[in-house]
Order: C-alpha cells, then sequence, then structure tokens
C-alpha cells in the first residue's frame, strides 16, 4: 500500500469515528477532521494529526510541482508567442527588472566566496620551468589557506587547461592529491579554449544549484612555456618502424628512411578550420567595424592604469599568492603611455590596407593559473564566509565563422550573441549593470561586441531584436584593469574574472556585474554576478 493510500484510509477511519462528512479530496477530508478535531478521542486525535501532517505535505509537493510546471509552460508558452528578443522592453520598462540572487523554487544559491591565483607571467619568463600542475597547485595551494581547507572533504574540483602534455592527463586530479584538501574529493577536467576558468564554474554551479553538492572549488592553468613539442608525420612513422624492428637490419633500414625534414613541425597558434590565427580573425572583424587604432590604443593603456591603480591600492592581496619571485603580473607597464603605445607597429592583419592590430593592443601569450570558491549559503555559514557575491545567471553562444550555413561571422563575436539571450531570460537591459567585466583578448574584440550592441543593423538582422541594446558606461567597463595589463593564460582568466568581479560587488555591497568571454571556436561564455 502506498503511503497516499495509507492517509486516505486513516482519513476514512477518523471520518466514521467522528461522524465527520466524508469528502471527495484529502485536502477536503483533512479540514473536517481539523473542524472536529476537539471531539476525538486521544488515538482518534493521532491520527487526524497524522492525516493531516500528510495531506499538508501531499498538498505542498503537489503545490511546488504544479509552480514548476507552470513556470515551464509559461516558459514555453513565451517562447511560442515571441522568437525575438525585445529589446525596447528592456531598455525602457522598469518592471522587466526581475533579475534576483534568490533562486528559483527548489533550488540552492550558488555563492563565490572567494578566488586566488599565481601572478600572471609573459610566456617563456618567470614560469618557463612550471607545469601545468605545478602552476595550478599552486593556486589550490593560496586558497586552501587563505580560508582554512585543509583536510576539507569538497564536493568536487574542477579545472582545465587548453594546452596540456601527455603528463597532464587527469591534470586537476594530480594537482588536488598535492594538496592538504581531503584526497576523497572528486576532480575532474573540463576544456573549452579560453572559457574553460568559467565553463568549469557553471558546471560546479549548477551541482550546488540544484542540492547535488554543497561546494566546490574551480578553475583553469595554462602555459605556452611548457607547451607540447610535436613531432613531423616522417619522423613519427619513422619512430614506429624502429619500434617494430626485431632485429638490427630492420632498425638500420628504418633510420635510413629519416629525413630531417621530418625531425619537427613547425608550431601553428592557428584556428584549423581557417589556417588563420586568432589575431588575423580578428583583424578582418575589427575592419568590419571600422574600429580605430587610436580606441584599441585607449582601451589598452587604460587596462594597464586600472590595473597598476588596483594593485597599489591593494585589491589584489587576498586574490594572489605570490610564485617563483613574481607579485605581481609582469606583463603589467605602469608608465606605459598613449604615445608609446602609439610608436608600435601592426602585429596582425599586416595585409589590410590600414592594420590597427599591435602587440600592445593584443594579449601576449601568458602562464598561470586561478581558481575560486563556490559554496550554498548552508556551507557557507557552517564554515564562517561571506558570500561575495551570487552567480544568478549563464549562458553560452558559438558563431558559424566558417561560412557553413551561408553567414560568415566575426570568430571572436560569439559574446555579442551570448548576452541578449541571458539579458533576456534575467528580464534586464545592458544598463542595468554596475560593473563590465569584458576579456580584452584583443582591444578590437571588445570595441566591436560593443559596436555591435549599439548597432540598430545588427542587433535587428542577426540578434532578432526591434532596436539596439545600447552602449554601456565606459567608465564601469573593466575597473580594475583585465587581460591586456594582466595577460591570458587561456584558461585561467574565467578565474581570475570571476574573482575581480565578485569582489568588486561585495566592496561596493550591492548590484549586478556583466561577464564576457570569447573564445577559440567561435564561441562565447557570459555571465550575470549579483550581490
Amino acid at each position: 500500500m502506498t503511503k497516499t493510500d495509507t492517509d486516505k484510509t486513516e482519513q476514512k477511519d477518523v471520518e466514521k469515528k467522528d461522524n465527520t462528512t466524508t469528502s471527495d479530496t484529502a485536502k477536503d477530508t483533512s479540514k473536517d477532521i481539523k473542524t472536529d478535531k476537539k471531539t476525538a478521542t486521544d488515538k482518534d486525535s493521532a491520527k487526524t494529526d497524522k492525516a493531516t501532517d500528510g495531506d499538508k505535505k501531499a498538498s505542498k509537493n503537489n503545490k511546488d510541482s504544479s509552480g514548476a510546471k507552470d513556470s515551464t509552460d509559461n516558459s514555453d508558452k513565451k517562447s511560442d508567442e515571441t522568437t525575438t528578443v525585445t529589446a525596447t522592453k528592456k531598455l525602457n520598462s522598469a518592471a522587466k527588472k526581475t533579475s534576483s540572487t534568490k533562486p528559483a523554487s527548489g533550488q540552492q544559491r550558488v555563492a563565490i566566496l572567494g578566488g586566488n591565483r599565481i601572478p600572471f607571467a609573459r610566456s617563456n619568463g618567470a614560469y618557463a620551468d612550471a607545469s601545468n600542475i605545478d602552476m595550478l597547485t599552486a593556486a589550490l595551494n593560496g586558497l586552501i589557506e587563505r580560508y582554512n581547507l585543509q583536510d576539507e572533504k569538497m564536493g568536487e574540483v574542477v579545472a582545465g587547461a587548453v594546452i596540456k602534455l601527455s603528463r597532464d592527463i587527469n591534470l586537476t586530479r594530480e594537482a588536488a592529491l598535492n594538496t592538504a584538501l581531503d584526497p576523497h574529493t572528486p576532480t575532474y577536467d573540463i576544456s573549452q579554449a579560453c572559457g574553460t576558468g568559467l565553463q568549469a564554474t557553471f558546471a560546479s554551479a549548477n551541482k550546488i544549484a540544484l542540492g547535488i553538492i554543497d561546494s566546490a572549488i574551480t578553475g583553469g592553468v595554462d602555459t605556452t612555456s611548457d607547451a607540447p613539442i610535436a613531432v613531423g608525420d616522417g619522423l613519427r612513422k619513422v619512430l614506429l618502424k624502429l619500434g617494430a624492428a626485431k632485429n638490427m637490419k630492420q632498425r638500420l633500414h628504418a633510420l635510413t628512411s629519416f629525413n630531417p625534414k621530418d625531425l619537427i613541425d613547425a608550431p601553428a597558434n592557428v584556428e584549423p578550420r581557417t589556417g588563420l590565427s586568432m589575431g588575423d580573425h580578428q583583424a578582418i572583424t575589427a575592419l568590419e567595424w571600422n574600429i580605430s587604432r587610436e580606441d584599441q590604443d585607449e582601451l589598452a593603456f587604460n587596462s594597464h592604469k586600472n590595473l597598476a591603480r588596483a594593485y597599489d591600492e591593494g585589491f589584489f592581496d587576498d586574490l594572489i599568492t605570490p610564485y617563483k619571485g613574481l607579485t605581481r603580473d609582469n606583463n603589467l607597464r605602469p608608465d606605459s603611455t598613449l604615445e608609446k603605445l602609439g610608436k608600435l607597429k601592426p602585429a596582425f592583419g599586416k595585409n589590410n590596407a590600414n592594420p590597427t592590430m599591435t602587440a600592445a593592443n593584443s594579449t601576449p601569450l601568458t602562464d598561470g593559473a586561478s581558481c575560486v570558491l563556490l559554496a550554498n549559503d548552508e556551507w557557507a555559514e557552517a564554515h564562517g564566509l561571506k558570500p561575495l557575491a551570487y552567480i544568478v545567471h549563464q549562458e553560452t553562444a558559438a558563431v558559424d565563422f566558417i561560412g557553413k550555413s551561408g553567414n560568415k561571422e566575426g570568430l571572436l563575436m560569439a559574446p555579442a550573441y551570448a548576452v541578449p539571450r541571458m539579458l533576456e531570460r534575467a528580464g534586464l537591459s545592458l544598463q542595468d549593470f554596475d560593473f563590465y567585466e569584458i576579456h580584452e583578448a584583443f582591444a578590437s574584440q571588445v570595441l566591436s561586441t560593443l559596436s555591435a550592441w549599439e548597432d540598430e543593423s545588427f542587433c535587428k538582422e542577426r540578434l532578432g531584436l526591434d532596436a539596439p541594446l545600447g552602449a554601456i558606461d565606459r567608465s564601469k567597463l573593466n575597473v580594475n584593469g583585465s587581460s591586456l595589463a594582466a595577460g591570458h593564460p587561456f584558461a585561467a582568466t574565467g578565474g581570475r574574472i570571476l574573482a575581480t568581479a565578485a569582489k568588486l560587488l561585495d566592496q561596493k555591497g550591492s548590484g549586478r556585474a556583466l561577464i564576457s568571454i570569447c573564445a577559440a571556436g567561435g564561441q562565447g561564455v557570459t555571465c550575470i554576478l549579483e550581490k
């Protein structure tokens, strides 16, 4: 017999003894029993209480289930009624500003409690001898020490790297085992190009929201100093023959087929589908959006100026662990000036009539690692930790940069598509933010995205809006510097930006931050933080 059947039987027994009127529903029966409760015997009263409690629980479950269904139905209905985002309503109607740190029914809030990273270093410099495992271990150890997580069994640790050696198999597990965390903490790797760090956070945040785990550490690491050295296909075949040889004659025969030109493949940092580097792809986009050299240099200058000021003010004191002699990102140029930047020669799009992208307004190859601490409110309270901010929305997008669908798009323009979808779901406009943390892969990428949101044609034809999203307040953009100054260790950038945005909101005491990261392969990862 099911619990529902038991409840109904008990209700009928009570009704018979109390001469109550039989109801067609458990809810009415419970109501009748409560009315006659004063005249019931002690035994009957106990049964009545049990039946009533059962009805309340059933009623609550039905209500929650109905609410979830109604929410889904309404969402589907809304999607069916309009397949485009209505920008005008978002820009003009304050009533649509419904985003809140309050989670959906049955979900846990996902808090960012803190973050840590090692200073980022230019490739082939301070961290030339450090591996991915070494750097990720250092970032994790700094976080564990700062938040007293020694011997703590976390819900999980999730991280990744874009460039990995064969020895980096099970990278996150090996790094976690190097730390003082409880070895029973589950771990796994994840990768989505430059969006890796943010995507790792989404993976754990979703589990926390659903109540599967209560805490997590997420992050990323990358080194271009310790990049894999590949051999040419010709040499690979020679080595295979050599390994299969059973006698000296066969070995000598294998060696005679060796050609010096097969010794090594020239490294190629390009998109496999196009053969173009990310910088050359972005040079095309910069030309399409008419992004000037002056605007790019100004964005780069502000990035260095803001990062230097933030360091001087101590903003990063509880976000960075010194490593291998570095206490600050060594790509930072506090003495940078617009005049100096203006003298640099173009580095990408050199075949363009007027190339504008230089080494200064593009991010350098960088080594580094970062991580963030996530938890639900209960775990945070139990550990005496104050949430800095909450992750309330996330979105990922991809663009067709190869023209497979007949409409070729800019390689790094996916965030321009992801953000509007996220804003619609959150009921927010582009102007409803206190901070904008936009990854500066290239100054022209940031400016192209901002231009797209201001462009009526793009917003109508590409995004399906009825008006432009509009401009942002540039004084709120990357207020403590970003990738052009700090550097960009691919998978580690997400953790740096998350920790920075969360602390900014905590210092302010309230507000919202929009995070946007473009990624190789024509992808983009975005999210919203609230305090």
